[in-house]
């Protein structure tokens, strides 16, 4: 199983915009092949910084969602209110169990 960590910096005044349209996809999400769970948090520090934490089967499963054409529909709604381009890392569950910190990729 691998961990997905999408983190976003949204435009001031559009955090209920953000928020409601990824619960709308993390709905969607639901019944894909491979999906097992995702969540959004917020960064209670850093007011519009949020960050989309997802487990997916496989590297492959979640490389194939976000080549959809549903994934790229979300990328060209979110241009206009993120304050940056999105940071996207990759956590593999058996570095986490090891005692140490995550080793961290660019998907």
């Amino acid at each position: 199983m691998l961990t997905f960590g999408l983190n976003y910096d949204v435009k001031p005044g559009h955090e209920t915009d953000f928020e409601n349209y990824t619960k709308d996809v993390i709905t969607a999400m639901q019944g894909m092949e491979g999906h097992q769970e995702t969540r959004l948090y917020v960064d209670v520090n850093q007011q519009g910084s949020y960050m989309i934490y997802s487990n997916w089967e496989t590297r492959e499963q979640f490389m194939a969602f976000i080549q959809s054409d549903a994934f790229r529909a979300a990328q060209r709604w979110g241009m206009e209110i993120l304050a940056g381009p999105p940071r996207h890392s990759v956590y593999q569950r058996e570095n986490m169990m090891g005692g140490g910190p995550p080793a961290a990729a660019a998907p």
